[in-house]
């Protein structure tokens, strides 16, 4: 199994507590969430990502390096659980990021500029 097969699992999962398939929120953190809506999960994410900024900046004044682990993990999590929300999932992220490989990150920003000034014109 690969990590991607991991992902692919995971967000079958999380796919699987949405309300349209039977995830109960009573039940399921998962489903709870999902059921509260986009708000609630992008509150979370929020949430999420300042937790994981913190422990890495603890690192640098000898915290613990597992608790940037964790909570990275956590931060992926609720990316999943926002995605999910929006009919997405990891294959699409690792789809965007393949396509990047190899891209300066300069070009890619400059080039990602272009095309969204030229699907306003």
């Amino acid at each position: 199994m690969t990590q991607a097969d991991d992902l692919a699992r995971l967000a079958a999962v999380i796919d699987s507590r949405q309300p349209a398939n039977g995830g109960d929120p009573e039940k399921s953190y998962v489903a709870r969430l999902l059921h509260k809506g986009n708000d609630a999960i992008l509150k979370k994410v929020g949430e999420e990502a300042t937790e994981m900024v913190m422990a890495a900046k603890d690192l640098e004044h000898g915290g613990d390096p597992q608790k940037l682990v964790n909570e990275t993990a956590d931060l992926w999590f609720h990316c999943l659980i926002a995605l999910a929300h929006h009919g997405l999932g990891p294959a699409e992220v690792v789809a965007e990021l393949v396509r990047r490989e190899g891209l300066s990150g300069l070009e890619e920003k400059a080039l990602r500029k272009v095309r969204e000034r030229e699907a306003k014109e």
